[in-house]
């Protein structure tokens, strides 16, 4: 069986000109970066909105669900029933892909490619947000040492240097060591690049000009009686905006059948707000008929921040949401163990149906959303539970598809993509979990108690502080973004399925001022990752003549 790199290595690409003409793209708007790779400029594509269908999935498992594959798998099948069709995702980490997660490239003959460049350096979209992160970073303490005149408290510096790789060891550093030509001396620490607010904010930014006022909005820390400092203080706006001039901009690529894809942006669903950007999910819908987006991890992470945060902000609104879902996955939920997953059982199966419903119930009652359940089909699923599986979420008015798209591609997807079609045209009652002037704690109970089915949330004596000094400041009603372990429904990443009888403990409250935002951090989820044991970047190499190997 070929691996998913050796498929993509084999893939016929089109050059990125043909798929722009295709896409309807004028070729004004097109910035090639090589062959297969582009930078679109949406001042130069009009058109009116075509579908927006959210794919969103069950929560994670060690055993992979496959949301990627199926988004593309999805966009594809559209294009194969002669509708235009457009993906619209998030740029992998480099994090992951050399930990183990892997990359956001789909898999199998549902893929983006050039596969290898997306996962690595892509456009270098990245490279010049942790740019712009660092830049701001080096003028926070270079203010201070050349005099600090705005008075910045060198302890309530809440800015962080970032890096797009996971390494724990730069959780917390100190810097400014070496003597005073070295700068004054104080505890620091990195973010990954996902987690950085300059990713929220080029994801969340409607055009450049406004990507540089929010860049402005940024608080970086505040004075010793509290009054906050910003980036437009530092006069560092400016030049952040000049290093994400390109950036800014949606990169065009590919799928394996030549469907148009716009991948840009890439915040985690659990320490950020998990969605492409507004930019490239716009220019998608003036693209396509049908535009095919995902969110990250499970509906109660990612679904949850794209309605509450990206679509209460920008205006979109999805037409449908597909919830994505597998038999291993389910059978790990009613307890079976990784290692055990390949064989039937009957009764984990049942055991861990609650989950998915969970899932299915907060799209269609809580946001209103016409819902499909896809049971993404792996060789080790039996008929018996394939069958018991389409009867459960029929006792529960669910419709459910069989999706082949990993081994299939398009073909694979088709009956989902007729069922989509179908469901677009359903009565939409879409709807936040919570109105745009509720208070931080209100909001913040609302998504614990309708998503997470919690007993509410508790806020530890620093949290509350920090909840006090945001209502000061004028922040008290901005949308909230949970920083929640992806495993659980709950902050306990152990509790599997469907806990109950939990509260979310929030243990800090950070404001995002050019995002737009409030994120509560809880449990014990960390912004920048650590590498396993055996990380994923063991396995990978490149030969002499520059073909990377084992990167999946």
């Amino acid at each position: 069986m070929l691996t998913d790199i050796q498929i993509a290595q084999r893939a016929a690409l089109l050059p990125i000109g043909e798929i722009a003409e295709k896409a309807g793209i004028p070729a004004d708007a097109v910035e090639p970066y090589g062959r297969y790779k582009a930078k679109i400029d949406p001042k130069y594509v009009s058109g009116s909105d075509g579908k927006l269908i959210l794919v969103t999935a069950i929560t994670p498992t060690p055993a992979g669900e496959g949301k990627t594959t199926t988004t593309i798998g999805l966009a594809d099948a559209l294009s194969r029933l002669g509708k235009r069709a457009v993906a619209a995702l998030r740029e992998p980490s480099l994090g992951p892909v050399f930990g183990i997660k892997g990359g956001a490239a789909g898999g199998g003959y549902s893929q983006v490619v050039p596969m290898e460049d997306i996962n690595l350096h892509f456009t270098g979209d990245f490279h010049a947000i942790g740019a712009a992160n660092n830049l701001l970073a080096a003028m926070i303490d270079n203010h201070i040492h050349q005099g600090n005149e705005l008075g910045l408290d060198p302890e309530k510096i809440v800015w962080k240097r970032c890096v797009d790789m996971n390494d724990r060891a730069l959780r917390k550093v100190t810097i400014g060591l070496g003597g005073k030509a070295n700068g004054v001396p104080r505890e620091d620490g990195y973010d990954i690049t996902v987690a950085s607010e300059i990713m929220a904010v080029l994801c969340l930014a409607s055009d450049l000009m406004d990507l540089r006022e929010r860049l402005g909005r940024i608080i970086v820390g505040y004075t010793a009686d509290d009054r906050p400092v910003t980036a437009k203080d530092l006069k560092a706006h400016g030049a952040m905006a000049a290093l994400l001039r390109d950036a800014i901009r949606p990169n065009l690529v590919q799928t394996i059948e030549h469907t148009p894809v716009l991948i840009h942006g890439g915040p985690f669903a659990n320490i950020a707000h998990g969605c492409n950007s507004v930019i490239a999910t716009k220019l998608a819908l003036k693209l396509g008929d049908y535009v095919v987006t995902e969110a990250g991890f499970g509906a109660d992470l990612g679904a949850e921040k794209f309605i509450d945060i990206k679509c209460r902000m920008s205006g979109l609104r999805p037409s449908a949401a597909v919830l994505v879902a597998t038999v291993r996955a389910l059978k790990y939920h009613g307890g079976m163990e990784k290692d055990e997953l390949t064989t039937e059982n009957i009764a984990a199966l049942i055991a861990g149906f609650p989950n998915l419903l969970r899932h299915a119930d907060n799209l269609r009652k809580v946001f209103g959303l016409p819902c499909v359940v896809v049971i993404n089909r792996f060789p080790s699923d039996t008929e018996t539970e394939l069958s018991l599986l389409h009867e459960l979420c029929a006792s529960h008015g669910l419709e459910t598809v069989i999706s082949e798209v990993w081994a299939k591609g398009g073909e694979g997807g088709l009956a989902l993509a007729e069922q989509v079609i179908a469901l677009c045209e359903q009565p939409n009652r879409f709807r936040f979990c919570y109105s745009s002037d509720a208070p931080i704690e209100e909001k913040l109970n609302a998504v614990a108690r309708k998503i997470y089915h919690a007993d509410g949330v508790v806020f530890t004596d620093g949290a509350l502080e920090e909840l006090k000094r945001l209502k000061v400041l004028g922040f008290g009603n901005l949308p909230v973004c949970v920083a929640k372990t992806q495993y659980s429904f709950s902050d306990d990443p152990k509790k599997r399925g469907v806990p109950s009888g939990f509260r979310i403990t929030v243990r800090k409250l950070r404001v995002a001022a050019g995002a737009g935002f409030v994120i509560a951090l809880t449990g014990s989820i960390m912004t920048m990752p650590g590498l396993p044991k055996h990380p994923a970047a063991e396995g990978i190499d490149v030969d002499e003549n520059g073909s990377i190997s084992g990167l999946f």
